[in-house]
C-alpha cells in the first residue's frame, strides 16, 4: 500500500494504460481521479472499481483545455485535500500519409498529447509545489524515436513530450517535483489487439520485439508505480521505455507460428 492516503490523477484513465494505472494506484491505496474525455467509460470504471472498495472518482476533462485541466486539480483538492501524482496519459492518433495530413489533424494531435501534458502538468505541479512536492509521469512512446511514416502528428508529439519532461523535471527539481516519462512499445490494448487479428501485422509487430510477446497495459503501470514511488526518490529527468526490447534491435527475429 504504497499510495495509502495519497491522490492521484490519470488523464486517459477510462481505457486502455491509463484504466491499467488508475487500477493500480488504486490497488496500492490511492485515491485516484479518473480524468477523461469518455464520460460513458469513465464513469462506468470509477463505478466498477468503487464496487471493489477502491477510491476512484470521474471527472470529465478534455486536457487540450486550460479551464478542464484546472478544474480537474481543483476537483481532487477538494475531495482529498491533496494532489501527490499526476499520471498525464491522454493521447490519441490520426494516420495519415505526410502529404496527405490535415492541418487540423496535425494540430488536433498535438492539442491533446502534446498541450494537453503542459497544461495539466502546470496545473498540477501548482498544487504539488503548494504543499511541498510531488510525481508526474507523462505517458510518451517509442515513438518519439522512431518515426512512422503515416502517423506524423502522433511522432512529433512524442519526441515534444520528451522535452518537455526534461525541462518540466529541470523547472521543478527544487521546487520537490519529480518529473519523468514512460516510452510503452507494443502493449496489448484492445485496438492493438485488433490489429493483431491480421496475421501480416501480428508478423511485422512480432518480428520487431525481441521479447516475442506484446507488453500489457499492467507491466506499463508498474512501471508508474515505481516512478511516482519514493522508490524512485533520485531520479527525475528520465524515459524509461518498456518495449520487450524494440529500441535496441538492428534485425528482425523469427516468429514462431
Amino acid at each position: 500500500m504504497r499510495f495509502a492516503g495519497k491522490s492521484v490523477i490519470v488523464t486517459g484513465g477510462a481505457s486502455g494504460i491509463g484504466l491499467a494505472c488508475v487500477e493500480a494506484f488504486a490497488a496500492e491505496g490511492a485515491s485516484v481521479l479518473i480524468a477523461d474525455i469518455d464520460a460513458e467509460r469513465g464513469e462506468a470504471a470509477a463505478v466498477r472499481l468503487g464496487a471493489e472498495d477502491r477510491s476512484v472518482r470521474f471527472q470529465r476533462c478534455d486536457v487540450g483545455s486550460k479551464a478542464d485541466c484546472e478544474a480537474a486539480v481543483e476537483a481532487a483538492l477538494a475531495w482529498t485535500g491533496r494532489l501527490d501524482v499526476l499520471i498525464n496519459n491522454a493521447g490519441i492518433l490520426v494516420g495519415a500519409d505526410f502529404l496527405e495530413l490535415a492541418e487540423e489533424d496535425f494540430d488536433r494531435v498535438l492539442r491533446v498529447n502534446l498541450k494537453g501534458a503542459f497544461l495539466m502538468g502546470q496545473a498540477a505541479a501548482r498544487a504539488m509545489v503548494a504543499r511541498g512536492g510531488g510525481a508526474i509521469v507523462n505517458m510518451s512512446s517509442v515513438n518519439a524515436l522512431l518515426a512512422i511514416p503515416n502517423q506524423v502528428p502522433y511522432v512529433v508529439s512524442k519526441g515534444g513530450l520528451n522535452q518537455l519532461t526534461r525541462v518540466m523535471a529541470l523547472a521543478l527539481a527544487d521546487k520537490g517535483v519529480r518529473v519523468n516519462g514512460i516510452g510503452p512499445g507494443s502493449i496489448a490494448t484492445d485496438m492493438l489487439r485488433r490489429v493483431m487479428s491480421d496475421e501480416a501485422a501480428r508478423q511485422r509487430i512480432l518480428s520487431r520485439t525481441p521479447l516475442r510477446r506484446l507488453g500489457e497495459p499492467g507491466e506499463v503501470a508498474r512501471l508508474a508505480l515505481f516512478l511516482a514511488s519514493e522508490e524512485a526518490s533520485y531520479i527525475t529527468g528520465q524515459i524509461v521505455y518498456i518495449d520487450g526490447g524494440r529500441l535496441p534491435l538492428n534485425y528482425t527475429v523469427p516468429v514462431p507460428d
